[in-house]
């Protein structure tokens, strides 16, 4: 096995995956003590069966190395970047090195495309395609403790070794069958800056309150904020900083002096005194003290009038659709997305791109009532009216 920890090496090694058509990748890394997640360990390998074609790139041993020549190649379109479940990985890569790889190919995603259900694993792909078996047994590990026993690195190159085989069989069924551009449809999210930024302002909008007062709603807002950017700037998990059921009590309470806070029974020790007690107590303040009419309005779903009927018959074709088409049902429309079209919404993703192909159209006729469904055996036909 191959562990580089030099920038001169990590440079050597990406000349030669430049001129590959491919390179697997994956990551180890801990959240578990910090807000952004701690990269541990970087695994890459191209095309062959030569033990320098995988490589684990360590940048906890080679602490000087820069990983500047690994975001060129993350850079260069003439390379694909092959990853599974990547949301993770690229989220590290935007926030250590300010690059998101392209153009990228997600597993996951594929396979879903290919029809092997919703989600699938990593060990079942490598099963089923690569006709190998995943050894679990150092999944748990803590990546950041050198040195690394030879099965653990094991274990992380097998995460990329076996994943060359499950993308050149998914890449030829998708080719196979023409649908590479749905993957890449798919990859338009996880290639978005926008998806791994958390703005401070934001993030009172993921803690689920049930009052709806717009001055409750106001401190929430700006304990929220505090709590966010306190976290990120000292790189601490937010709920070291204050729990959201500890945040929902001190919005209740209104504590106007650090002597208060004491008064609140879910706040955290660390959070009673110092920083965090003060900063606590001005984002309070700064709650009430925002205008009567610039106050936050609860975000309510949108109360939509579904047709119920339609609804469920919307749920046979999409159900007849993905088996006809082989995808996962999940992937091409959600369950709110066709209590939308019951409810005459046509905004929806399941009328865009190749969703729309497989099962958009049909859906629309179902709508306005252009064809009808009927059962034939085990199968669902649609009928033309």
């Amino acid at each position: 096995m191959i562990t580089i920890t030099t920038t001169e090496a990590l440079a050597a090694f990406c000349s030669r995956a430049a001129k590959a058509p491919y390179v697997t990748v994956d990551t180890e890394f801990l959240r578990e003590r910090t807000y952004y997640s701690k990269l541990c360990l970087i695994q890459l390998a191209l095309p062959g069966k030569a033990e320098e074609d995988a490589v684990l790139v360590d940048p906890i041993l080679g602490s000087d190395m820069d990983l500047a020549p690994l975001y060129d190649l993350f850079r260069n379109e003439a390379v694909v970047k092959v990853f599974h479940a990547a949301r993770q990985d690229l989220e590290i890569f935007y926030i250590e090195g300010g690059v998101i790889p392209k153009p990228l190919f997600d597993t996951q995603v594929a396979a879903m495309v290919c029809g092997f259900g919703e989600q699938v694993g990593y060990e079942t792909l490598v099963r089923k395609l690569a006709k190998a078996q995943v050894d679990k047994t150092s999944r748990f590990t803590d990546w950041s403790r050198r040195p690394l026993s030879e099965a653990q690195q094991t274990y992380a190159l097998a995460d990329v070794t076996h994943l060359r085989v499950v993308y050149e069989a998914l890449a030829a069924d998708l080719a196979k069958s023409g649908r590479h551009h749905w993957v890449e449809e798919e990859m338009a999210v996880l290639t978005a800056p926008e998806t791994y930024v958390t703005k401070p302002e934001d993030a009172w909008l993921k803690v689920r309150t049930r009052t709806h007062s717009g001055r409750f709603l106001a401190i929430v807002r700006e304990l929220a904020r505090f709590r966010e950017d306190y976290a990120q700037s000292r790189n601490v998990p937010r709920n070291r900083v204050m729990k959201d059921d500890a945040l929902l009590e001190i919005a209740s309470l209104k504590p106007a002096t650090v002597g208060d806070l004491g008064k609140a029974r879910l706040v955290l020790r660390e959070a009673r005194k110092g920083d965090i007690a003060e900063g606590i107590i001005a984002a309070v303040k700064a709650g009430l003290a925002v205008p009567a009419d610039a106050l936050p309005k609860p975000v309510v779903g949108e109360q939509l009038q579904v047709n119920p009927a339609l609804a469920d018959l919307l749920r046979v074709l999409l159900k007849a659709k993905a088996e006809s088409a082989g995808v996962a049902a999940k992937l091409i429309a959600t369950a709110s997305d066709l209590d939308a079209l019951a409810a005459g919404k046509r905004d929806s993703a399941a009328l865009r791109g190749w969703r729309n192909e497989v099962f958009g159209e049909d859906a629309m006729k179902l709508c306005e009532g252009k064809i009808a469904l009927a059962a034939k055996g085990n199968q669902v036909q649609v009928i033309p009216l």
